[in-house]
């Protein structure tokens, strides 16, 4: 299988995104971001304070995403991104930086989530904008290169199941 040189791992917040990334760049020898690190103090204080982001709060951040890809490869690197990427249009920024680029997008039913948010400690991203989340949230289309995986089970099997899917795509 011919594995794309960047990965996205995409969904909303608290879908498993950087766990699902860390074990898939493992796997694959790949670097790792989790864009979250990349965002500016700016938006982390809107998120705190259950402020949502707008787009235009989104636009510096994924350009900032797709240099870091841009660089990576320069450094003839490949990587995993763990990135919400909830909108087409913020698909289409980080695809400037490699339009072979593949997601894997977490599906995951909002009980789950909304579980996963009351139990996690530690995060700028409260609870109370998942429904922000999950409105702003495009789902891929048939023409983007996406593979849709639902991760109900461990870790390592949502991964196996996400690059088994991989070569499905063209």
């Amino acid at each position: 299988m011919n594995t794309p040189r960047t990965l996205v791992v995409m969904g909303v917040s608290a879908s498993g995104k950087t766990t699902v990334s860390n074990v898939l760049g493992a796997e694959l020898d790949y670097r790792v971001l989790d864009a979250d690190d990349l965002h500016p103090a700016e938006n982390v204080e809107k998120m705190r304070e259950g402020i949502a982001l707008t787009d235009a709060d989104r636009l510096p951040w994924l350009k900032k995403v797709a240099a870091w890809i841009t660089d990576q490869h320069a450094a003839n690197v490949g990587v995993v991104v763990s990135c919400s990427a909830l909108k087409r249009s913020y698909r289409d920024v980080l695809r400037k930086a490699d339009p072979h680029m593949a997601f894997i997008w977490l599906d995951v039913d909002r009980q789950t989530l909304e579980a996963r948010l009351k139990h996690r400690r530690g995060h700028f991203m409260p609870a109370s904008l998942l429904d922000d989340q999950l409105a702003t949230l495009e789902p891929p289309g048939s023409d983007e290169r996406v593979v849709r995986v639902v991760p109900d089970g461990p870790v390592e099997t949502t991964v196996a199941h996400a690059l088994g899917r991989l070569s499905d795509l063209r």
